[in-house]
C-alpha cells in the first residue's frame, strides 16, 4: 500500500517537475533558430521516457501483471467524440470569435514561436508534423498514463469520487506550467486550468464508464486537434515579429 502511494505521488508530480525543468528552466525564450537547444530537447525526451515507462515498470515488471490493450467499445467512442467535439467547438469559437484579437493573447505569437524554436519545429511543416504526433500518439500515451494508470490505481486506494478529482487535478498541474508561459492574466490562466482539470475528470469518468481508455482518447484527440489549429494560427497566421521564418 505504501509503495503504491509512493509511486502514484511520484507519477502525479513528475510531469509538473519535468515541465518546470525543460519548459521554463531550459527554455531559450528568444526565438533563435540558429542551433538546437540540446539541453531542452534532452530533458523533454528523457522526462517523457521516464513518465511513460513508469506504469510498465511498476505494474508489468515489479508487480508481474500481464499488460494488454482492451478492445474499443463503440458506444463509449460516441460519447467521447461528443464531448470532444463540444469542447473543441467552444474553444475554436472563443479563439476565432474573441481572443485572437484580444490583448490577453497579444504576445502569444512571439512567445509561441520562441518555444517552437526550442522544439526545432518553428516552421509550418514541422509544426504540423509535431502537432499530428501530439494529437494522435501523445494523447493516447497520456490517456494510458493518467486514466489507465494514475486513475486506475487511485480508485483501488480511495473511493471513486476522490480518485476522479485527484487524478483530474494532477493532470491539470503540468498544464498550468505551460499556460503560465503564454497567458499573462492570472484569472484567465486559472479559468483555463480549471477547464483542463474538469476535462481530466470527465475522461476519468469515461474510462470508468466504458472500461477502456479509447473513449477518453478519442475525446482527447479531438480537443488536442483544436489546440493545434489555434497554435498554428497564432504562430504562422497572426502577425508576428519581423524576421520570423515561415518557410517549410
Amino acid at each position: 500500500m505504501k509503495g503504491t502511494w509512493a509511486v502514484l505521488v511520484f507519477a502525479m508530480v513528475w510531469p509538473t517537475l519535468a515541465a518546470l525543468g525543460y519548459f521554463v528552466g531550459l527554455a531559450s525564450n528568444d526565438g533563435a533558430e540558429a542551433g538546437a537547444n540540446v539541453a531542452f530537447l534532452t530533458v523533454y525526451v528523457g522526462s517523457k521516457i521516464v513518465q511513460f515507462s513508469l506504469p510498465v515498470l511498476w505494474l508489468g515488471i515489479w508487480q508481474g501483471q500481464k499488460l494488454r490493450p482492451s478492445v474499443p467499445q463503440f458506444g463509449g467512442l460516441r460519447l467521447g467524440l461528443a464531448f470532444g467535439l463540444l469542447v473543441a467547438g467552444a474553444m475554436l469559437a472563443l479563439y476565432f470569435g474573441e481572443l485572437q484579437h484580444s490583448s490577453l493573447l497579444r504576445d502569444l505569437p512571439s512567445k509561441l514561436h520562441a518555444k517552437l524554436a526550442d522544439f526545432r519545429i518553428a516552421t509550418p511543416l514541422r509544426f504540423v508534423l509535431f502537432g499530428t504526433f501530439l494529437t494522435a500518439i501523445h494523447s493516447l500515451l497520456e490517456e494510458y498514463y493518467w486514466r489507465w494508470f494514475v486513475f486506475g490505481e487511485l480508485k483501488r486506494l480511495v473511493t471513486l469520487p476522490p480518485a476522479i478529482v485527484i487524478s483530474g487535478l494532477a493532470f491539470m498541474a503540468h498544464h498550468v506550467v505551460v499556460l503560465a508561459e503564454y497567458v499573462p492574466r492570472l484569472e484567465f490562466m486559472l479559468t483555463l486550468s480549471l477547464g483542463i482539470a474538469i476535462g481530466g475528470m470527465v475522461w476519468a469518468w469515461l474510462y470508468e464508464r466504458t472500461g477502456s481508455i479509447w473513449s477518453a482518447w478519442l475525446s482527447h484527440l479531438v480537443i488536442d486537434a483544436a489546440i493545434i489549429v489555434i497554435g498554428y494560427h497564432a504562430a504562422f497566421v497572426t502577425p508576428i515579429a519581423e524576421g520570423v521564418s515561415s518557410a517549410p
